[in-house]
């Protein structure tokens, strides 16, 4: 039985700075999004905290040596916090739902061991990438050697606090380098006791530092440190555009940014069984109530079997029901809070007011939980033009639009602004491989919506959707800086 109360939770206090827990800033108040209530306080991190964090670590990871350890040392620590994260794979699934939209089934049954697993492909990784020897002159000795960074400043999300924390912290330390992290203000709580369980397996206390606060006071001031020498950061678009810039402004300092995106469901009137169709569109648009940045939001369907599929996927979305993320039962998430749910409904009522029809949903469940939880809508009527096409939502809103050519549907799926994933549904090979050739995405999925356990497939944004990847060799790679040497005989 999963079932918690949220009054039972101990929640993480404060900064997590040098393996101690830390206070600093103004408080700023966390409310549980299931049902509005005040959770906590934490502190809002001044800039004056911030360079106390990565000073901190920055000192450790020059005293500890992390940096140059052996790589197998590094994989076994780092093999070490997976087993503690599945450990206590219950505590930190309670924390991650208390304070967050993610239902308690599914933090247990997929965000903790996700998490613990992603740290185990990263350890794997410590001694398996690096530099090379290269063909040069005969005379001659061409090496390509690589280092770590230093210290990484790494900003997460609150959609899904822990597993976008081990995006960024498995292969900052595993390449060697310190880490602070700062998790959304939201949804502080699970990355701190996180930190803790690193330290707890041997990372050295202070080169994984957590600072809480606000992105624009905290997250500005970590991007703008000098001792920052490369900056992750996944979020919305607009944001990662001021982290690029201001990586730029103080330090010229490396970035990886995976930002919003307004995934396309391509599907042909050959995809198959309908049914299993409609369960993997529906999944693909409600899961965590849409608050993915992958979330397949357009449906772009031949006309063939349009309507045949829009009935099923209405039938199917009619038994969606809210829960409290402390529930076992409970499959649907609430938005994450009051802002979120207006900008969402509001992105509703201006295509409907531009033409959109409501195929089903529209507006908040009416319930006594006290959160907000929206309707999945499906929308049809739509145009290029529209909010809800144009703009990320960030909600569970599915456009609809319908094409009769294989280029005409191809030429829709196309964003002008984001390209972070894509799916194509369709039986013909030939035509699946047209098709992930020709959208512009960073993933193209074929015959599913959504992510596997295949952490060696690194995942990242073309256009507006971000640059660099997390996960992957590419996600390792990206936290050694290359150093050119040659010697001659």
């Amino acid at each position: 039985m999963l079932d918690f109360e949220p009054e039972d939770v101990a929640l993480p206090p404060g900064h997590f700075i040098g393996g101690k827990s830390a206070q600093g800033g103004p408080s700023l108040e966390v409310r549980r999004p299931s049902d509005g209530k005040l959770l906590a306080f934490v502190p809002d991190a001044s800039a004056e905290i911030v360079d106390e964090a990565v000073s901190n670590a920055q000192q450790a990871w020059q005293e500890s040596g992390w940096g140059h350890r052996p790589p197998r040392e590094r994989g076994r620590v780092l093999r070490r916090w997976a087993d503690l994260i599945d450990t206590h794979a219950g505590e930190l699934a309670r924390l991650e739902s208390v304070g967050s939209t993610r239902p308690i089934r599914d933090s247990f049954s997929h965000e903790v061991p996700f998490s613990a697993e992603c740290i185990r492909f990263f350890a794997e990784c410590a001694d398996k990438f690096g530099g090379d020897a290269v063909p040069t002159r005969r005379d001659s000795l061409g090496l390509i050697l690589t280092e770590p960074y230093g210290v990484v400043g790494a900003i997460a999300p609150w959609n899904f606090p822990l597993s976008m924390a081990s995006w960024k912290c498995g292969p900052a330390l595993a390449a060697g380098n310190a880490i602070v992290l700062k998790p959304s203000e939201l949804t502080p709580f699970s990355t701190v006791r996180f930190a803790e369980l690193a330290v707890q397996a041997g990372v050295p206390a202070g080169v994984f530092n957590v600072i809480q606060g606000r992105g624009a006071v905290a997250g500005s001031a970590l991007v703008k440190h000098p001792l920052i020498r490369k900056v992750s950061f996944t979020g919305s678009t607009l944001t990662g555009a001021a982290v690029m810039t201001d990586a730029a402004h103080h330090g010229m300092k490396p970035v990886t940014l995976e930002l919003g995106g307004k995934s396309p469901q391509l599907v042909y009137a050959d995809a198959g069984d309908l049914d299993t169709l409609a369960d993997r569109v529906v999944r693909g648009f409600t899961s965590n109530a849409g608050q993915a940045c992958v979330s397949g939001s357009r449906l772009i369907v031949q006309r063939g079997i349009a309507e045949q599929l829009l009935e099923k996927i209405a039938a199917m979305v009619a038994s969606v029901r809210p829960g409290l993320t402390w529930r076992e039962a409970t499959r649907y998430a609430p938005l994450i809070n009051e802002r979120q749910a207006m900008k969402v409904d509001a992105a509703v009522r201006d295509s409907l007011a531009c033409g959109a029809a409501a195929y089903c949903g529209g507006g908040f469940f009416e319930h006594e939980l006290g959160g907000y939880f929206y309707r999945p809508t499906v929308l049809t009527g739509v145009d290029d033009g529209m909010l809800a096409v144009r703009e990320e939502i960030f909600g569970p809103v599915l456009t609809v639009q319908v094409f009769d050519e294989e280029e005409q549907g191809l030429a829709l799926a196309d964003h002008p602004t984001y390209g972070l994933a894509a799916c194509v549904h369709t039986q013909d090979l030939g035509r699946a491989m047209r098709a992930t050739r020709r959208l512009a995405a960073g993933t193209v999925w074929v015959n599913r919506f959504g992510r596997t356990g295949d952490f060696i497939i690194p995942t990242g944004g073309f256009k507006g959707s971000g640059i660099g990847k997390d996960l992957g060799r590419q996600a390792f790679e990206s936290n050694l800086r290359y150093k050119s040497v040659l010697i001659d005989f």
